[in-house]
């Protein structure tokens, strides 16, 4: 498997496709619609993980010098996300809480949901994490990420040499 496969925006896969089993697919797709019938709830912990189900929507574009990354974290504040750069895979990560209050004549109705998320980005080429900027602007956060110059220089083409041949 070369090296661009595994890098999702490289082979051609979708970022968000990330578990081949298609049953957990599906269960991702009964929760979306129930909770669309709900009136747009928005996603609660999994009891069977332990992590929450809400995963932010995120582009990664790629030009020659940085990579780009956007990420959609509607209802969030900044003070709610983190950002790392780790063995050169960025990791975002945070908490979504929503709260929802309704009151009217002769009822009540309170619904929270919390639910934390965490998505990393591999590259392939060396990031300088010295020149990473990120900014954050009515929920969607922008990462630009200066690839190190260095670690684009050193990709080199290595020669094949072919092998003497034994002589019999």
């Amino acid at each position: 498997m070369a090296l661009n496969d595994l890098i999702p925006w490289r082979s051609g896969r979708s970022l968000a496709h990330r578990d081949p089993d298609p049953f957990n697919s599906l269960q991702r797709e009964m929760n979306r619609l129930f909770d669309s019938f709900w009136g747009g709830v928005e996603p609660r912990l999994s009891a069977s993980s332990g992590t929450g189900i809400y995963s932010p929507n995120i582009d990664v574009r790629e030009t020659d010098q940085a990579y780009r990354i956007t990420a959609e974290l509607p209802g969030l504040n900044e003070s709610d996300v983190e950002i790392n750069l780790r063995d050169n895979n960025l990791i975002i990560s945070g908490e979504k809480k929503t709260e929802h209050d309704e009151k009217r004549e002769d009822r009540y109705y309170s619904e929270r949901s919390y639910g934390r998320f965490q998505r990393a980005i591999p590259f392939a080429i060396e990031v300088d994490a010295d020149k990473a900027q990120a900014k954050f602007d009515r929920g969607v956060l922008t990462i630009e990420l200066p690839k190190n110059a260095q670690a684009r220089d050193k990709t080199r083409r290595i020669q094949i040499n072919s092998a003497p041949r034994a002589r019999h």
